[in-house]
């Protein structure tokens, strides 16, 4: 079964996210029927990302997005925590600094992208400027209508220097986001994440389903693909992201890098001499 087919977004296609069901779990029944197979996808994904490190010619890029409480942070966390950090990091767009502002919508994020070799965890990010400036009216629609194809073109620029872009959309329902932030408030190790803001943000939920539908519709394309991946049971969120990384990554065909030196010459010039001194 292919993961990557099973929830991307075929470009130009209709997206209605009431119908795409959050707690879906494929063929497994339980977080205990999928450990095995979430134990041997970590082993895999830290080799692919060896293999991308060791190449230095393409980098990857993995986009978050969801609603809050949707489980951002945790798949960061969960599904790109054996990365070697040599070649891996992750990046979380807050509200746009001064600075930002006084540019165009994109140049933070740039700034930000990957370079070869490496591979780029976005915690929200350049659609943001379609969404939430959207849902509170930030800018006028004259405006942010038109970043859908900016967006795209960002895209692809980095597509042809390289980077394999993954984008992922993180879907619960606003029952499930209530009782993930009331968690919060029963638990002191997380009291911390709540806020009056997200409360207040509920009321817009139904904007941002609508915002977001049409983002995944708009930018779904064949060199930056949306997957809407269902996110009620972590587990399966976890296990959904990595597998559609590991696909992706394997049909890159990358191979480790031939040596840049003559080995046998290294062999004869060092090794040959310190065998001859322990005669």
């Amino acid at each position: 079964m292919s993961y990557r087919k099973l929830f991307g977004v075929r470009p130009g296609t209709r997206v209605r996210l009431s119908e795409i069901e959050s707690g879906f779990t494929a063929r497994h029944e339980n977080r205990r029927s999928a450990r095995a197979e979430m134990r041997r996808d970590d082993k895999r994904l830290c080799d692919l990302q060896y293999l991308l490190y060791a190449n230095h010619q393409r980098s990857v890029l993995v986009v978050l997005q969801g609603m809050d409480a949707s489980g951002k942070d945790g798949t960061v966390r969960h599904v790109f925590d054996g990365l070697n950090p040599q070649g891996a990091r992750a990046y979380s767009f807050k509200e746009p600094s001064r600075e930002e502002l006084d540019h165009d919508f994109l140049w933070r994020i740039h700034l930000k992208a990957p370079a070869k070799g490496e591979f780029v965890i976005f915690n929200r990010s350049q659609y943001e400027d379609v969404l939430v400036v959207r849902v509170h009216q930030l800018v006028p629609k004259s405006v942010w209508s038109k970043r859908y194809e900016l967006i795209n073109e960002f895209e692809r620029n980095l597509s042809l220097a390289g980077t394999t872009i993954l984008k992922f959309f993180l879907h619960i329902s606003e029952k499930e986001q209530l009782r993930r932030f009331k968690k919060r408030l029963d638990d002191p190790t997380r009291q911390w994440k709540i806020s009056e803001a997200d409360y207040i943000e509920r009321a817009f939920f139904k904007d941002y389903t609508k915002a977001y539908e049409e983002v995944l519709e708009k930018t779904s394309t064949s060199y930056a693909p949306w997957y809407v991946i269902p996110a009620k049971h972590k587990w399966f969120r976890n296990l959904a992201v990595s597998k559609i990384v590991i696909e992706t990554l394997e049909s890159l065909g990358m191979k480790l890098p031939p040596p840049s030196v003559d080995l046998d010459e290294i062999r004869r010039k060092y090794h040959s001499a310190e065998k001859a001194e322990k005669s």
